[in-house]
């Protein structure tokens, strides 16, 4: 058996009762933290709780060469990933490999970004569009910096269809994690490219550490609020489109966001 488990959002203590009682009668754990991390524990900490060893994989092990699947043909295997398992494809291929391998499967659900930026950000679940990620720029062969214009495009896209977009920001193993600030500061720089008003005096909603005791959650004109400190990592953001006044009227009295936004609006 190989069992799928999302450990949540921050910590070790995240994860559901189901989840930490599949790991400590598993045989076997592994776990990727590339796709996403728990930045408020480490692999120590989680090991301390299960009473388990804990086998790091890397990117390579999970995409690439998953050799360590073959330990589920007769051992009880647990796979942990942080937030949600199966929200990353990589988890639905690692999936169809054990399929493959005649491996049965189980998912345990966790806690996911997906659905904790709803209540974070006051906005309307159903009212989310096409999420998008925002990489890091890169440089060209020819030594040009090359911006991702892809993100920019999904917001368009969603507003036009007056839907909310969701953005991931880059985890790169050298570059770092990405910032509410510096995405802030990609999408304006296409703005002032394009100049398609799609960011022009654009709300924006900034949030940090997720599921920690104390998340930083920030609202305001996006030209605005890629100056505020959002702190430590993880951060993600959310381009609102229209605003529903009960959205409205949070952004203002719980976020922070500028009072002005509420004109206009019908109650």
């Amino acid at each position: 058996m190989l069992t799928f488990i999302g450990l949540g959002l921050f910590d070790e203590k995240d994860i559901s009762l189901k989840g930490l009682e599949a790991i400590k009668n598993a045989d076997m754990v592994f776990a990727e933290f590339y796709t996403s991390r728990l930045m408020g524990s480490s692999p120590e900490e989680l090991e301390s709780l299960y009473g388990k060893k804990v086998n790091l994989l890397s990117r390579e092990d999970v995409e690439i060469s998953p050799d360590w699947l073959s330990e589920a043909k007769d051992k009880n295997v647990a796979f942990l990933t942080g937030g949600d398992t199966m929200v990353s494809t990589t988890h639905v291929d690692l999936r169809l490999r054990a399929k493959n391998l005649d491996i049965e499967t189980k998912l345990i659900h966790g806690s996911s970004i997906a659905s904790a930026i709803c209540g974070l950000s006051c906005l309307q679940n159903y009212r989310f569009g096409k999420a998008s990620t925002i990489p890091h720029p890169y440089t060209s062969s020819r030594g040009v910096t090359v911006v991702s214009e892809t993100p920019y495009d999904t917001i368009k896209l969603n507003k036009e269809n007056n839907m909310h977009t969701l953005v991931f920001l880059d985890i790169d193993k050298d570059k770092g994690y990405m910032t509410v600030n510096q995405a802030l500061s990609l999408l304006l720089q296409v703005e002032d490219k394009r100049g398609e008003g799609i960011m022009e005096n654009a709300i924006a909603v900034g949030i940090a550490r997720a599921g920690s005791e104390a998340p930083i959650v920030k609202a305001g004109y996006a030209h605005a609020l890629k100056d505020e400190d959002f702190g430590e990592p993880l951060h993600i953001l959310v381009i609102p489109a229209s605003l529903h006044f009960i959205e409205a009227e949070a952004l203002v009295e719980l976020l922070g966001a500028p009072a002005e936004i509420l004109e206009g609006l019908d109650d």
